[in-house]
């Protein structure tokens, strides 16, 4: 999808260079197919399916709040005998145009008489800081520093986001400049550009693209007046549902928070640091996968192969490495093989599940902090007064208690030592793809969750009445909700329905804030995908390695609206498969009527199955670019 500003740039070039074929003798026209202009992005949309748009046709058939034009390379197109000037003037006398804007000062000087500045605004749009602007001469960064020069031909200067939150060759944020300051005290409306959900941007942000519009609209010191953005959604939804909220604000949306391995997308799972993190950002409910120590203790660990989660191949230990077939686990060393104090010695390894495509997760705190004990992992969730309950995931029993180590024991004794067995203040999930292992909690007061770790495309009535009779409540996949496909939504499934009018609360797992982890249909926004999951299908909590994202979407003015703005409507599944070549589209599985089996362990790692199918200014171009998405979709 392109934004309003590319839209009419890849206008605007692609006309003049059709002209320039033609000449005396023949006139020869060029076919153009338009593409995304990010290669990462998916190219089942590129091609013959997308027009290309004269300005008429997007003032005609989408009819926006708004126009914006941009004129790139006035220079260049005078070198070619084509006049911008007299064809934007010629464009105004039938259209209405809200925003002019173009990198070149003559051209808007050229302009000015011809406007009424209280229709459309002129904008003076800076490149890189050392990009050289034709007509002075002068750097972009140099005429930064003379706005009152600016002033004299526009109202308004777009700029890219980093003139106002620099980032280092790190990709960390540097302190903000006083540039949007400075604009408004030159009485200089001030637009920042190159925002998109789904390139690298600071680590500061955890992958999310609402925390960063957040930044330049509600930090506390000053508010850019608009924003250009590849996602209008996003940016929309911001301003009008994001801004103001205060941690303490009351819940607009019923929906439980749990950790998966406390806050692993900031910090490395299971260390004091991520549960930290994880408790300040709102979580409900933390947990800890519990994993064995040669001398029986009990700790908080995602896996028990050590070569996970640690350095342990840095350290002395790295040469007992073996294979453990019981586990498939071809190279590992496995937690019981060291004592908790040389398991602490070692140090923890950030998750990065979406490495191959560059996005590592805040590598400044790759390897900080300490890994707890499930004694000391209860006592800081005893004592963190904005956490609500703990889930203890319990996997290997089986494997553990062959190497004569009772993990279930352990557990019930923990729990028992901090009075977790009866105590209702603080809630205790106890979870397992092992059936067997929640049986042995059977007699206790916990709210017991069987985890699918499959995904799924139905559930027949037995099968729930068989769960029912060892859990309480039910763990999901994504894919198990809403099924997708080389990416794309294809279907919803009823699942989540069955099982709660059995009684069973639904979670699922698998948030990230990463836009590799999201399927097209979200727009690369974790903020819409939980509002799908939420708002969409009616899941009671979400499991997420971000639970900051999680806890404010929660606390969103617009959840308490009667009528929900459309930017945080569900999205609806298939919904971009109509709008791309059939011979682009998902190739669908045959259909499968298999169901999950909960008896035990072995039955449970069954094969999967396969689904079918704030101010007035920025909200005003906000609107625009978003009339300008959906109507795209509806043309075509």
């Amino acid at each position: 999808m392109c934004n309003l500003l590319s839209l009419l740039l890849l206008l605007f070039s692609f006309t003049i260079v059709a002209a320039q074929t033609s000449n005396n003798a023949t006139t020869k026209w060029l076919t153009l197919n338009v593409r995304q202009g990010i290669s990462r992005r998916t190219t089942r949309f590129d091609g013959r399916q997308q027009k290309i748009l004269m300005v008429q046709d997007v003032q005609r058939r989408l009819q926006p709040l708004g126009l914006w034009l941009n004129i790139q390379n006035d220079t260049f197109f005078r070198q070619h005998h084509r006049n911008m000037s007299n064809f934007i003037i010629s464009l105004s006398r039938d259209l209405l145009v809200n925003y002019i804007s173009s990198p070149e000062v003559n051209f808007l000087r050229s302009i000015v008489p011809k406007f009424d500045p209280r229709v459309t605004k002129l904008v003076f749009q800076f490149l890189g800081q050392d990009d050289v602007e034709p007509s002075t001469n002068q750097t972009y960064g140099s005429l930064l520093k003379n706005l009152g020069f600016i002033k004299a031909f526009a109202s308004e200067i777009l700029v890219p986001k980093s003139y106002i939150w620099p980032v280092d060759n790190s990709f960390y944020l540097q302190p903000h400049t006083s540039l949007v300051l400075d604009a408004h005290k030159e009485g200089l409306q001030i637009f920042a550009s190159e925002f998109a959900n789904d390139v690298h941007f600071a680590y500061n942000y955890s992958y999310d693209p609402v925390a960063e519009y957040l930044s330049f609209v509600d930090n506390g010191n000053f508010s850019v007046d608009g924003v250009l953005s590849d996602f209008p959604v996003t940016p929309s939804a911001t301003i009008d549902c994001f801004t103001h909220l205060d941690k303490n604000d009351k819940p607009q949306a019923k929906i439980l928070i749990i950790t998966s391995e406390g806050a692993s997308g900031d910090y490395p799972g299971c260390t004091n640091l991520a549960y930290t993190k994880a408790a300040m950002d709102g979580a409900d409910v933390l947990d800890c996968p519990v994993q064995m120590t040669k001398d029986g203790i009990p700790f908080c660990l995602g896996s028990i192969n050590l070569i996970d989660k640690t350095t342990i191949f840095e350290s002395s230990f790295g040469n007992i490495v073996d294979s453990v077939p019981e586990l498939n686990i071809s190279l590992g060393i496995v937690t019981v093989k060291l004592t908790w104090d040389e398991i602490k010695s070692l140090k923890p390894v950030i998750s990065n599940p979406w490495s191959e495509v560059g996005l590592d997760r805040n590598p400044k705190a790759s390897n900080e902090g300490n890994f707890v004990s499930l004694v000391d992992f209860l006592s800081y969730a005893t004592n963190a007064m904005t956490v609500s309950g703990v889930m203890i995931s319990i996997e290997n029993a089986a494997y553990l208690a062959n190497q004569g180590f009772g993990v279930i024991a352990a557990v019930l004794e923990a729990l028992r030592s901090f009075g977790y067995h009866n105590q209702t203040a603080k809630k205790v999930m106890i979870q397992s793809k092992d059936s067997s292992v929640l049986k042995e909690f059977k007699k206790s007061s916990y709210e017991l969750v069987y985890r699918i770790a499959d995904d799924i495309r139905d559930i027949e009535s037995s099968n729930i009445s068989e769960i029912k009779s060892f859990a309480t409540s039910i763990v999901l996949t994504k894919k198990s909700v809403f099924p997708s496909e080389e990416e794309f939504l294809v279907g919803k499934t009823d699942v989540v329905q069955k099982l709660q009018s059995s009684n069973l609360p639904v979670y699922v797992q698998g948030f990230n804030n990463e836009y590799a982890s999201q399927v097209w249909d979200f727009f690369a926004d974790s903020s819409v995908e939980i509002n799908s999951y939420v708002a969409g299908a009616g899941i009671d909590g979400v499991i997420t390695d971000f639970p900051g994202t999680a806890a404010r979407y929660r606390r969103s003015h617009c959840l308490g609206y009667k009528d929900r703005p459309p930017y945080l409507s569900p999205i609806e599944p298939g919904g971009l498969l109509q709008f791309m070549p059939p011979q682009y589209s998902p190739a669908l599985p045959p259909i499968a009527n298999i169901a999950p089996t909960a008896c035990n362990e072995s039955t449970a790692n069954a094969a999967p199955t396969y689904p079918i199918g704030q101010s007035s200014v920025l909200i005003g171009i906000l609107r625009c670019c978003l009339a300008i998405l959906l109507a795209d979709l509806l043309i075509f």
